[in-house]
């Protein structure tokens, strides 16, 4: 099969050997395969979790039908069905997935392009917002970085679970302009140092009950301002610097709860039931089309090198997906 495979002069697209799905995967013909910012970690020949290097395919959600299931699957999921996932090495035309990490779906409201944007943002979201965040109907939500595909998708999610308000911030004012069609009440422009100042305006000085945090260090002690006495910060993502000043002080004055999350370290079993608890609450609306990304552009498989310049270069909104 076709691959995009990491190498020493970078990604390439080669022939590679059709994965074989273990007793827990299922085995998909990939149609469509959506790009994530880790992705370009992992192009770039680092580790991500217990992937990385040379000769790694790069990749982690896509969306096709499945082809072969394992001897450990449930029955309901069967070769034939329409099918997104969650799963490494998706910049190819077959890749492999834990069954519980696979979703059907509809034959009717969804195509390839637009399944392939979701399962990493539906799954990573809802376990921020709702798992961890704790988000209650009624509540006020804080997205950091709020203009990428994941939270995009956070701020629908906090909306979908009953948020009273919902706030995204974005440091360029264009993509703020936008963030109103996917759920947000309050738009935060983080490149203004008062920018806590109108969270707490809009909170009537309160501070929001949850912040979802895919920035960190150039927001943490504004965040710590921000956040209700007593409410969440859950750290997500690194984009402003993975280590940076910390008030210790204002933290526990305002006794936050700072919650850590990743894939990386979790169990099989760990991410099942992220999965689960996702369509529990989300399918529906998935279902209903309700729950969406944009879509920057496409590019096809063969073109995977040119796809993660595009993304590298930070100037999309909404989801780039390679078509397999």
């Amino acid at each position: 099969m076709k691959a995009a495979v990491v190498t020493e002069a970078g990604v390439e697209v080669r022939d590679v050997p059709e994965p074989r799905p273990k007793p827990n995967e299922v085995l998909v013909r990939v149609r469509a395969a959506g790009l994530n910012r880790a992705d370009l970690a992992v192009a770039a020949g680092h580790a991500h979790g217990s992937i990385g290097g040379v000769g790694t395919i790069v990749g982690m959600e896509f969306a096709g039908e499945v082809v072969e299931v394992g001897t450990e699957v449930p029955d309901i999921i069967r070769p034939g069905m329409r099918v997104m996932a969650s799963g490494a090495a998706s910049y190819a035309e077959y890749a492999v997935a834990d069954w519980g990490r696979v979703s059907s779906l509809s034959d009717s409201n969804m195509g390839w392009v637009q399944a392939a944007t979701l399962p990493v943002a539906l799954q990573t979201m809802h376990d921020a917002v709702v798992t961890n965040g704790a988000l209650k109907p009624g509540q006020s939500i804080l997205i950091q970085g709020a203009s990428s595909g994941v939270g995009l998708m956070g701020m629908q999610v906090a909306k979908a679970m009953g948020a009273a308000l919902v706030l995204g911030s974005s440091s360029d004012a264009g993509r703020r302009a936008r963030l109103a069609d996917f759920g947000c009440d309050v738009a935060v422009d983080t490149s203004d140092v008062g920018w806590p100042d109108r969270v707490l305006e809009a909170t009537g000085g309160r501070g929001v009950d949850v912040i979802v945090d895919q920035v960190s260090a150039s927001v943490a002690n504004g965040n710590l301002r921000a956040c209700a006495i007593l409410g969440r910060i859950v750290n997500v993502g690194r984009l402003g610097g993975a280590r940076g000043d910390f008030d210790f002080d204002l933290h526990a004055m305002r006794r936050i709860s700072y919650i850590g999350v990743t894939f990386r370290t979790r169990s099989l079993q760990e991410v099942r039931e992220i999965n689960h608890r996702m369509r529990a609450d989300l399918w529906p609306a998935v279902e209903a089309g309700k729950l969406r990304l944009p879509l920057d552009r496409t590019f096809p498989l063969a073109e995977a090198a040119e796809a993660l310049a595009h993304m590298k270069a930070n100037a999309h909104f909404g989801k780039i997906v390679l078509e397999c």
